[in-house]
């Protein structure tokens, strides 16, 4: 991810702007002549978080995302299988030598269970991020490798992309390592609130899926669990921004794709 996309990415977060809001008003609220706005703007800052914490603004928000593309029955075979990067803990698994996932660990061992599931099936792992400077980093396809071994998975048998810096990047970078064919039937596995940008930028580079959500964050009444509301927010309206913004580059042809009848 670059410069530019990662402060894009602050500056459209509830969470990253709420935090300012705070920070800025209680800098404020220390000197005489702007007490008064600093406790105002410290009082907003609080509000914005209550309402996201204790209302259903968050489930508003993320719920259409998880209910496009509804879980269907699995086909009996598969061609392949495809799992995009953001569940691995790239820092700790290299500081500790040990493999750890993150809050979209349903990723990874869903993609272990139906690895298991079609052992015929071709498998790909589509994540970089990782860098040889100072400090060197790892990629998510250095560390995923070794989580698939851990959970007694064959990684001679999965295609690793470890260069791609982001969603369209995973998908066409992947499509030349797996040369899918047309009439293949391949699934996709990643979390419920990134399925339907996935799902435009498979469309838009021809690569025929079926989606796999998984990891959701809400339940069937629009609700989520208090203290993680605000994390959600900032991932939802991430996925939102995101799915205008690869609309308007031409990373997609679509803004919310809907699933095929």
């Amino acid at each position: 991810m670059t410069f530019v996309t990662k402060l894009a990415s602050h500056l459209v977060s509830p969470g990253d702007l709420t935090l300012v809001l705070l920070t800025g008003g209680i800098l404020l609220s220390w000197f005489s002549r702007t007490r008064m706005s600093g406790i105002a703007i410290s009082t907003v800052a609080l509000l914005i978080f209550l309402v996201i914490e204790y209302s259903p603004v968050t489930g508003w928000i993320t719920t259409p995302l998880e209910n496009r593309f509804l879980a269907k029955n699995l086909p009996s075979q598969v061609n392949g299988l495809i799992v995009l990067g953001g569940a691995v803990d790239t820092a700790t698994t290299l500081a500790r030598n040990v493999p750890t996932l993150t809050g979209e660990a349903e990723r990874m061992t869903e993609f272990v269970r139906l690895a298991k599931l079609y052992p015929r099936a071709k498998l790909v792992f589509a994540g970089g991020g990782g860098s040889q400077g100072s400090p060197p980093t790892m990629s998510e396809a250095d560390a995923a490798r070794m989580f698939f071994i851990q959970q007694g998975l064959d990684a001679k048998r999965i295609l690793f992309e470890s260069t791609s810096q982001n969603t369209y990047e995973n998908v066409l970078f992947a499509k030349s390592l797996a040369r899918p064919k047309p009439e293949e039937k391949w699934i996709l596995i990643t979390s419920a609130q990134d399925v339907p940008r996935c799902v435009a930028v498979f469309r838009k580079l021809q690569w025929p899926i079926i989606p796999r959500a998984v990891a959701y964050k809400s339940d069937a009444d629009n609700d989520l669990h208090l203290g993680s509301n605000l994390k959600s927010l900032d991932r939802s309206v991430h996925e939102w921004v995101g799915l205008l913004f690869y609309r308007l580059t031409g990373k997609s042809d679509e803004l919310f794709p809907r699933p095929v009848q």
